[in-house]
Protein backbone atom coordinates (compact mmCIF):
# COMPACT_ATOMS: atom_id res chain seq x y z
CA UNK A 1 0.00 0.00 0.00
CA UNK A 2 1.50 3.30 -1.11
CA UNK A 3 0.24 6.68 0.05
CA UNK A 4 0.66 10.34 -0.78
CA UNK A 5 -0.76 13.44 0.89
CA UNK A 6 -1.33 17.04 -0.12
CA UNK A 7 -2.00 19.37 2.77
CA UNK A 8 -3.57 22.83 2.77
CA UNK A 9 -4.55 22.92 -0.91
CA UNK A 10 -6.28 26.29 -1.24
CA UNK A 11 -9.61 25.15 -2.59
CA UNK A 12 -12.75 24.15 -0.75
CA UNK A 13 -13.15 20.43 0.00
CA UNK A 14 -16.58 20.36 -1.64
CA UNK A 15 -15.08 21.35 -5.01
CA UNK A 16 -12.15 18.94 -4.68
CA UNK A 17 -14.45 16.01 -3.78
CA UNK A 18 -16.24 16.39 -7.11
CA UNK A 19 -13.00 15.45 -8.91
CA UNK A 20 -12.02 12.82 -6.33
CA UNK A 21 -15.33 11.01 -6.82
CA UNK A 22 -14.58 10.65 -10.55
CA UNK A 23 -11.41 8.59 -10.02
CA UNK A 24 -12.25 6.66 -6.83
CA UNK A 25 -11.67 2.90 -7.30
CA UNK A 26 -10.20 3.24 -10.81
CA UNK A 27 -6.90 1.87 -12.09
CA UNK A 28 -4.05 4.38 -11.91
CA UNK A 29 -3.45 4.57 -15.66
CA UNK A 30 -7.14 5.14 -16.32
CA UNK A 31 -7.38 7.77 -13.56
CA UNK A 32 -4.43 9.78 -14.92
CA UNK A 33 -6.04 9.81 -18.37
CA UNK A 34 -9.36 10.93 -16.92
CA UNK A 35 -7.77 13.73 -14.89
CA UNK A 36 -6.10 15.06 -18.03
CA UNK A 37 -9.49 15.91 -19.51
CA UNK A 38 -11.43 16.95 -16.39
CA UNK A 39 -12.15 20.68 -16.64
CA UNK A 40 -11.77 21.55 -12.95
CA UNK A 41 -9.04 23.47 -11.14
CA UNK A 42 -8.35 20.66 -8.66
CA UNK A 43 -7.67 18.09 -11.41
CA UNK A 44 -4.00 19.09 -11.86
CA UNK A 45 -3.02 18.93 -8.16
CA UNK A 46 -4.78 15.57 -7.79
CA UNK A 47 -3.01 14.28 -10.90
CA UNK A 48 0.36 15.38 -9.48
CA UNK A 49 -0.49 13.74 -6.16
CA UNK A 50 -1.44 10.51 -7.96
CA UNK A 51 1.88 10.50 -9.81
CA UNK A 52 3.65 11.05 -6.48
CA UNK A 53 1.82 8.06 -4.98
CA UNK A 54 2.93 5.92 -7.95
CA UNK A 55 6.54 7.07 -7.40
CA UNK A 56 6.21 6.21 -3.71
CA UNK A 57 4.91 2.76 -4.63
CA UNK A 58 7.88 2.02 -6.87
CA UNK A 59 10.53 3.54 -4.60
CA UNK A 60 9.32 2.49 -1.16
CA UNK A 61 7.52 -0.79 -1.91
CA UNK A 62 9.15 -2.01 -5.14
CA UNK A 63 5.86 -2.05 -7.08
CA UNK A 64 7.10 -1.26 -10.59
CA UNK A 65 4.03 -2.41 -12.56
CA UNK A 66 1.80 0.64 -12.76
CA UNK A 67 -0.85 -1.39 -14.59
CA UNK A 68 -1.53 -3.43 -11.44
CA UNK A 69 -2.11 -0.43 -9.16
CA UNK A 70 -5.55 0.97 -8.40
CA UNK A 71 -6.86 3.74 -6.15
CA UNK A 72 -7.94 1.99 -2.98
CA UNK A 73 -8.84 5.19 -1.14
CA UNK A 74 -8.96 8.88 -1.94
CA UNK A 75 -10.01 11.12 0.90
CA UNK A 76 -10.59 14.88 0.95
CA UNK A 77 -10.76 16.46 4.40
CA UNK A 78 -11.07 20.03 5.66
CA UNK A 79 -7.81 21.92 6.01
CA UNK A 80 -7.27 25.20 7.78
CA UNK A 81 -9.82 27.97 7.25
CA UNK A 82 -8.78 31.61 6.96
CA UNK A 83 -11.34 33.97 8.48
CA UNK A 84 -11.64 37.32 6.69
CA UNK A 85 -14.10 40.21 6.73
CA UNK A 86 -15.83 41.88 3.79
CA UNK A 87 -16.87 45.51 4.39
CA UNK A 88 -20.62 46.08 4.36
CA UNK A 89 -23.00 48.97 4.74
CA UNK A 90 -22.85 51.37 7.72
CA UNK A 91 -19.41 50.27 8.87
CA UNK A 92 -20.32 46.66 9.48
CA UNK A 93 -18.57 43.58 8.11
CA UNK A 94 -19.61 40.18 6.80
CA UNK A 95 -17.48 37.10 7.51
CA UNK A 96 -15.71 35.26 4.69
CA UNK A 97 -14.27 31.78 5.13
CA UNK A 98 -11.39 30.90 2.82
CA UNK A 99 -11.28 27.11 3.00
CA UNK A 100 -8.52 24.64 2.21
CA UNK A 101 -8.31 20.87 1.75
CA UNK A 102 -6.17 17.94 2.80
CA UNK A 103 -6.07 15.24 0.09
CA UNK A 104 -4.85 11.67 0.75
CA UNK A 105 -4.47 8.92 -1.85
CA UNK A 106 -3.86 5.26 -1.03
CA UNK A 107 -2.83 2.88 -3.83
CA UNK A 108 -2.91 -0.91 -3.69
CA UNK A 109 -2.23 -3.83 -6.02
CA UNK A 110 -5.20 -5.49 -7.65
CA UNK A 111 -5.02 -9.17 -6.71
CA UNK A 112 -5.24 -11.65 -9.55
CA UNK A 113 -8.43 -13.72 -9.47
CA UNK A 114 -7.94 -17.14 -7.97
CA UNK A 115 -9.14 -20.04 -10.09
CA UNK A 116 -11.68 -22.19 -8.29
CA UNK A 117 -10.67 -25.79 -8.09
CA UNK A 118 -12.98 -28.74 -7.75
CA UNK A 119 -13.42 -30.02 -4.28
CA UNK A 120 -12.50 -33.64 -3.75
CA UNK A 121 -15.18 -35.41 -1.83
CA UNK A 122 -14.55 -38.53 0.13
CA UNK A 123 -17.17 -41.18 -0.66
CA UNK A 124 -17.75 -43.84 1.92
Amino acid sequence: MATAELKNHRQSPKKVRMVADVIRGKKVVEAIDMLTFVDKRSALPIQKLLRSAVANASHNHGLNKVEDLYIKEIRVDDGITFHRMMPRARGSGAPIKKRSSHIRIVLDVKAAPVAKGKKIENKK
